[in-house]
């Protein structure tokens, strides 16, 4: 087939370069792409084909020798201009029966090794930067670490010592913002460990019950202080040895638990665990944190697992904390095969729900294998399973003002606001304040100026405003109570 006959063939102007050449090697076609790129021009043909593929194709009294394995997939190959000059080209060449001669289809990759060096160069740079900066974070929190620690040493030696009463709760203080300091500082390794990939499990075989023991006394005093309830629930179906990393499911419960406690002043936190599935000597372990918080809007509960990020400044400000912690709560259930999410209505509480993969502890095996993901059961699924649960978190009578259920708690409430204040506890003292301020929504008018008056002087530390204020305050809801057992006998 000579060069002039071919002008009808549909390749003619593809951007692929095609050449046809047959058993005696030598090229009876090529389109335009070819002729351009190779630098022939229509002198192309005639030529032998080892003169673009000396690599691969040797010339011979009978055509050419090669090695090259004919058909369709695609290899790389090095072609070489009519200069001698060369570059990569992807390569198929197969027989073509109705052309009787083999046809080689050639796209020039030279820009492709470009840019695939360059991605390969910003790639090494970028993990070089990541490494960087997670060394000099990890030496940064150690070295704040050491005089927070020096501090909180000092503060509790103190504190054992210290007889005078006011001098003793700033020491107190102290130590609970030594305290925070030290998560802060936690929370930020931890996410730079995960971010550079070095955050690893570490599984072993351990007791569960006993670590949901030691989770749940971790919690216990802090969430009853504030006068909420506080349930955990493990299901007789799960284990009593598991295997997996104790620590990291205690980070991941803690971490959901003081969220909860931060964000709850009225009802209860419970915690439920199920186990929804096995594979093998692999279980599903199934976890919902529940509250009757401050909830969170739909909109906004997209923020809760992003890095740095708060639903708004206010929380930040109010509540504290850097924003990393349910972030790290993620990439920890992730890395355990799992999955994370969270349903919440505003000013009625909030419902983390996350699954891990673990091992059966009690088969005496500490090896198991994390299932294909086609076998995970997903989120939407394990939701819908439990939607009954989530349906009987009702309004609380507790919440709605006026009710027995809501006066007793008030009450009690009141009485410990009491004890702080005259303990000139003032921090408790706010933390009981938005308690009462949540327990008294839909107060009539001039009660919830007696509120607004009572949390002025908790905020200022006034204590003899916060009594008078008190004092008014239960004056006015009993007036009210008394008006109303009147409307009732009536």
């Amino acid at each position: 087939m000579s060069q002039k006959g071919t002008g009808m063939l549909p390749v003619e102007n593809s951007l692929e370069m095609f050449l046809l050449f047959g058993a005696d090697g030598i090229i009876t076609y090529a389109n335009a792409a070819a002729r351009d790129r190779l630098e022939y021009g229509d002198e192309i043909c005639g030529n032998h084909i080892s003169s673009i593929f000396p690599n691969e194709f040797k010339r011979t009294e009978e055509g050419f020798s090669t090695g090259y394995p004919f058909g369709l997939k695609t290899h790389n190959l090095t072609a070489y201009r009519r200069n001698l000059t060369c570059f990569p080209v992807e390569v198929r060449i197969a027989w073509e029966e109705a052309c009787a001669g083999y046809l080689c289809m050639a796209n020039d990759i030279l820009e492709k090794e470009h840019l695939s060096q360059e991605m390969e160069h910003v790639k090494q740079e970028a993990e070089q930067a990541l490494k960087v900066r997670s060394e000099f974070v990890a030496n940064v929190t150690h070295e704040l670490r050491t005089p927070v620690n020096g501090i909180l040493g000092n503060i509790m030696e103190l504190s054992e010592k210290e007889q005078d009463e006011h001098k003793k709760r700033t020491l107190q203080l102290i130590e609970r913002c030594c305290g925070d300091m030290n998560r802060l500082i936690n929370n930020i390794l931890d996410f730079s460990k995960l971010e550079a990939g070095k955050f690893v499990l570490e599984t072993r075989r351990f007791h569960f019950r006993n670590m949901i023991d030691y989770v749940r006394g971790n919690h216990q005093n802090k969430i009853t202080e504030k006068g909420l309830d506080f349930f955990v629930t493990v299901s007789p179906e799960v284990p009593e040895y598991i295997v997996g990393d104790e620590l990291k499911l205690v980070q991941i419960l803690n971490n959901l638990l003081s969220n909860a406690q931060k964000f709850t002043h009225v009802g209860r936190i419970s915690v439920e665990i199920l186990k929804t599935a096995q594979f093998q000597n692999s279980i599903e372990l199934y976890f919902l944190v529940m509250d009757t918080g401050i909830g969170v809007d739909k909109e906004n509960q997209d923020k809760l697992f992003k890095a740095f990020s708060q639903v708004d400044a206010s929380i930040s400000r109010k509540y504290g904390g850097t924003g990393l912690g349910l972030n790290i709560t993620k990439q920890l259930v992730e890395m355990m095969g799992g999955s994370i999410s969270v349903e919440s209505q505003k000013n009625k509480g909030t419902t983390f729900t996350f699954s891990v993969w673990v091992g059966d502890g009690d088969t005496g095996t500490e090896e198991y294998t994390l299932p294909d993901a086609t076998i995970r059961r997903s989120h939407a699924e394990l939701s819908a399973a439990l939607k009954e649960t989530q349906e009987r978190k009702e309004t609380d009578p507790q919440r709605v003002f006026g009710t027995p259920e809501n006066l007793e708690v008030l009450e009690k409430t009141l009485s410990k606001m009491v004890l702080c204040i005259e303990m000139e506890n003032w921090e408790k003292a706010e933390d009981f304040m938005e308690t009462v301020r949540q327990l008294m929504e839909g107060a009539p008018r001039d009660v919830s100026k007696n509120l607004l008056r009572l949390k002025m002087a908790v905020q200022k530390e006034n204590y003899d405003k916060a009594i008078a204020s008190l004092d008014e305050l239960k004056a006015g809801m009993e007036q009210k109570s008394e008006e109303g057992d009147a409307a009732d006998g009536s």
